[in-house]
């Protein structure tokens, strides 16, 4: 496939699909080597290279901050549970009915 401003080739979705999978769980310093190594044969258009790097890098943040969010949350969810536990009003005991 090839872009038609440039002439240079652009990553198709097959060969974006085949990086995402080997580079899906690399640092992102390495996983730009990949990136580089692999269009480093052929005459692909930096600009869609460099799309490709961008994509991957924005993926791995929504990632980190889906984690964190879910963390969060979780954190909350145990404030919650554990404050209605503590404000759960007490049956009465045996020595304070019988007084």
């Amino acid at each position: 496939m090839e872009q038609q401003n440039s002439g240079k080739k652009v990553l198709d979705s097959i060969e974006r699909a085949r990086l995402g999978l080997r580079v899906f769980s690399l640092p992102f310093a390495e996983a730009e080597e990949v990136i580089d190594a692999y269009v480093s044969g052929g005459d692909y258009d930096p600009a869609c290279v460099e799309l490709f790097k961008d994509q991957l890098d924005t993926q791995r943040h929504i990632q980190e901050k889906s984690v964190e969010l879910l963390s969060t949350g979780a954190q909350i969810l145990r404030l919650v549970v554990g404050a209605l536990i503590k404000n759960i009003p007490q049956p009465p005991t045996e020595e304070s009915s019988s007084s």
